[in-house]
């Protein structure tokens, strides 16, 4: 190992092949380490020092581009949602890539590696595979409709051993090892999927954070469409802000020209004090219908940068930090995504740049010049100018608050027929919280209005609500319900505690009561007559309450497997030769328990 010679070439002082493998999302962060170090390098000449950290960051370059991972479908990649967009509660942690509308598309590895996880269920994302590669990632694939044979044998002998569908597997390391293009499953609709494509994501291994795959994939997507803007929002801060003569947030939309260029905002916006801005955009994609998330937006205010978010990267345990991202208000109730380019103080998502969180103070009064630029991961940039004046106007003091919950803090509200419990770290911000009741004979309980309007949590928070009727024998048949406003009701659930109900919710401004489920689920044999010729019991399992629970099935006794998709009341068993008694009568017995502890059972004899 030499040392740095004096001639116009250096030698790196390790061998090449100690080098690790950069990923395209550790460039960044590599060259920061890169001009950090270089600084504390002060005995090098500065000309020397600059073509040595110079060739240290195209090594790593080199190396990132020669990861490359092959594609996990054999059709024309098309991208039906990308990396980071908005999604009720969470960020969406991969790509989807389109499979032509049908099911039954061989997904493959992208790489060497072996399968860490394997995942089945109902909802979420249905059939799963994880494979760990020596990269340092692991590659997802979800709502697969099948897997492999070797994959699946192991899988439904698990699933035995536990007598359960849902399972949630992680074989040891060398189990099943796949090749880079082997074959894993075929793609499907499986879970909480709204039609058939491949859920694909690539993850740090060590953290298990989601990175953005069109780090790896984008050459084989093309993309020169701009992102594309529909409006923008202004919120004066309370008590030190206003819009418009106001202290409500003005949120317009934004209209297009007849050769679909954005138009200028509808309206002169004057303003006074500190505001935040918020904009509602998408991304479009070659040659595709849908809408995707924005990768990069930026907000300038004279020239100067004072906001910037870049998703490609973030861990899973603030995903629902997504609520603070956006305008949860306004997602909640019109379904419209506008992004804050402010930052709560509870929010701690880390792709963040900006200068005093993003808050603008407009104390002069002259015209603000303002530009969104929104930038997808292809470069291209979508630059949108407007104008806030400053004028000076009056502003409104802060309302009188009923209950003042710091966001720091532990918030507790408690009386004798309800109790709300807050722990820290469940609020972004610091939130006046309002409380009403009123009677009802609908319910077991009053009706309870829990905030006036939508606030986001964090995690949860602990709801108990009193019984003004406590006459059921079984006290598991109670159960908190949402009502809404139109007086529809949606199960929560609970357990029963010191003559109320209490259960977990997870945001404000919800209005809450006790309500019963004394009806067990509806079992509904399909065609039985058809099993034995169709190698295959079908039942249809409905309940229009609580929900299903658990199920099972036996033949003479012993567990069968019967497989389910959440977006269907049908329960399927395959029939299974090697676990059948054949040449007799078979007692097929099927027993189903909704979320209030009622049960329902079946039974039928067929010969087999």
């Amino acid at each position: 190992m030499s040392h740095f010679r004096t001639t116009k070439w250096y030698r790196i002082p390790c061998p090449q092949r100690a080098i690790p493998r950069i990923s395209g999302s550790r460039l960044l962060e590599f060259s920061a380490f890169i001009l950090k170090f270089a600084q504390q390098t002060q005995f090098m000449k500065p000309k020397r020092r600059t073509l040595y950290f110079s060739f240290l960051f195209l090594l790593a370059l080199t190396s990132a581009s020669a990861q490359s991972y092959t594609s996990p479908l054999n059709v024309t990649p098309a991208l039906s949602a990308n990396f980071g967009e908005l999604r009720s509660n969470h960020f969406h942690s991969g790509i989807d890539f389109k499979t032509e509308q049908a099911v039954n598309k061989p997904v493959l590895a992208i790489d060497d590696g072996y399968i860490s996880r394997i995942s089945v269920s109902p909802g979420g994302y249905g059939l799963a595979l994880y494979i760990e590669h020596p990269t340092g990632h692991t590659s997802v694939y979800a709502h697969l409709n099948s897997f492999s044979p070797q994959i699946a044998d192991y899988v439904k002998e698990k699933q035995y051993e536990q007598e359960s569908y849902r399972v949630e597997l992680y074989p040891e390391p060398g189990l099943l090892e796949i090749k880079k293009g082997q074959q894993i499953g075929l793609s499907g609709n499986t879970g909480s999927s709204g039609g058939p494509h491949l859920h694909f994501e690539i993850r740090d291994t060590p953290s298990q954070d989601p990175l953005d795959p069109l780090l790896f994939y984008s050459p084989i997507i093309p993309d020169t469409q701009n992102p594309d803007i529909r409006g923008i929002a202004f919120y004066p801060v309370t008590g030190k802000g206003a819009v418009n003569g106001s202290n409500t947030p003005l949120r317009l939309g934004i209209s297009k020209s007849k050769s679909g260029q954005p138009m200028a905002l509808s309206r002169p916006i004057d303003a006074w004090g500190r505001i935040g801005i918020g904009v509602r955009a998408y991304d479009r994609m070659n040659g595709q219908s849908n809408i995707y998330g924005v990768k990069h937006v930026r907000l300038y205010v004279d020239e100067k940068l004072v906001f910037s978010s870049t998703i490609d990267r973030f861990p899973f345990s603030k995903s629902r930090m997504l609520n603070s991202f956006i305008d949860y208000e306004t997602w909640r109730k019109e379904g419209s995504f506008f992004m804050r380019s402010f930052v709560e103080p509870g929010n701690t998502l880390g792709f963040y740049n900006s200068t005093g969180n993003g808050y603008i103070d407009i104390d002069e009064e002259r015209d603000y010049r303002m530009r969104y630029e929104l930038e997808d991961h292809h470069g291209n940039i979508l630059v949108y100018p407007f104008l806030v004046r400053g004028k000076q106007q009056s502003i409104s003091p802060p309302p009188m608050c009923e209950t003042f919950m710091p966001w720091t803090l532990h918030n507790r509200i408690m009386n004798v027929d309800f109790m709300l419990d807050i722990p820290p770290g469940n609020l972004y911000n610091n939130v006046c919280f309002s409380y009403r009741k009123s009677a009802s004979t609908a319910y077991y309980s009053d009706i309870h209005q829990v905030n006036s309007s939508p606030v986001p949590l964090h995690h949860r928070a602990t709801l108990w609500i009193k019984l003004t009727a406590d006459t059921l024998d079984n006290r598991r048949q109670y159960g908190i319900v949402e009502v809404s406003e139109s007086g529809r009701s949606s199960w929560i659930g609970g357990v029963y505690k010191g003559g109320g109900m209490e259960t977990s919710i997870y945001e404000l401004g919800r209005r809450y009561a006790v309500d019963r489920d004394t009806v067990p689920p509806m079992i509904s044999p399909v065609n039985p007559e058809k099993w034995v010729n169709g190698r295959r019991i079908e039942i249809r399992l409905t309940d229009d309450k609580s929900g299903v629970s658990s199920f099972r099935g036996t033949i003479n006794g012993k567990f069968i497997l019967f497989s389910h998709d959440m977006k269907s009341s049908l329960y399927t068993y395959i029939f299974d030769d090697s676990r059948l008694e054949k040449g007799k009568s078979q007692e097929f017995h099927f027993v189903a328990t909704d979320g209030a502890g009622n049960i329902a059972e079946y039974g039928y004899s067929f010969e087999y």
